[in-house]
């Protein structure tokens, strides 16, 4: 009868340990999905053309270049190239998330390559997001030449002629930097654009419809910052400390973030 009952204590134990979780790989993760829109009593800003004045043949050889700086979806009012990223639900400035929330898989991550091209005198892509130990690449697949003018507190200053059909690497990978990157060509000057660095997965950038998605995402109370770079953080200077969101698994859908970018 003890022998039985032995037997009997030891199978639970071992059940318990199969059906617990017992490691960071059983944690609840979330594909955190949600859409940044312009208020829908306001009227879509109007995308203006911009004052092409340098190598016209090629630049405009598509048609009218237009300002990428705001744009506005008039079909559904989403904002796109909206910078999103979760933070800890805190007002401290320097904190940042702990190991235990970010996606075990994610070790394994290897540093990526992000390319900047130039195809027809606008940047693709206009804001661009990178991680700590990525490598920035500015390629200029046009038939002109550009120039690749960057300058930042952490990674460097830069101003390189990249010739035509050709690419330039920069010489070392990506540090942290909390303040946007901006990048620019002072061959046509009309174009710009912005890398942000972070130093975990847990950021996007919107799309045409003003919609992200951001995957395994830890489920708990965090707060998401949200950035435009004409507008800066969505809420002024407090906005730098993002609006609460409670991620719980599967799949978290938050509600539309209202978002006035008016100039």
């Amino acid at each position: 009868m003890r022998r039985v009952w032995l037997f009997s204590a030891a199978a639970l134990l071992a059940a318990a340990f199969v059906l617990s979780p017992a490691s960071a790989d059983d944690k609840a993760w979330s594909t955190l999905k949600g859409q940044v829109v312009f208020p829908a009593s306001k009227p879509v800003p109007e995308r203006k053309k911009l004052d092409v004045s340098q190598d016209k043949a090629h630049c405009l050889s598509k048609g009218d270049i237009l300002d990428e700086s705001l744009i506005v979806n008039p079909k559904n009012k989403g904002i796109q190239n909206v910078v999103v990223w979760l933070r800890p639900d805190s007002t401290n400035t320097k904190a940042k998330l702990p190991e235990s929330a970010i996606f075990p898989d994610d070790a394994k991550r290897k540093p990526a390559t992000i390319i900047i091209d130039q195809p027809c005198c606008m940047f693709v892509h206009r804001i661009t997001v990178a991680r700590v130990g990525d490598s920035i690449v500015a390629k200029n697949s046009a038939p002109v030449a550009h120039n690749f003018f960057w300058t930042s507190a952490n990674n460097g200053e830069f101003n390189v002629t990249v010739p035509k059909e050709s690419e330039w690497k920069m010489p070392q990978p990506l540090v942290a930097e909390t303040s946007p990157i901006q990048f620019k060509c002072t061959i046509h000057p009309w174009m710009a654009g912005y890398v942000r660095v972070f130093d975990n997965p847990y950021y996007a950038v919107t799309d045409a419809d003003g919609k992200f998605e951001i995957k395994n995402a830890p489920v708990g109370k965090f707060r998401m910052v949200v950035w435009q770079e004409k507008q800066g953080f969505r809420g002024g200077k407090e906005g730098r400390f993002g609006i609460p969101v409670e991620i719980k698994g599967p799949t978290t859908e938050l509600k539309p973030i209202e978002f006035d970018i008016t100039p």
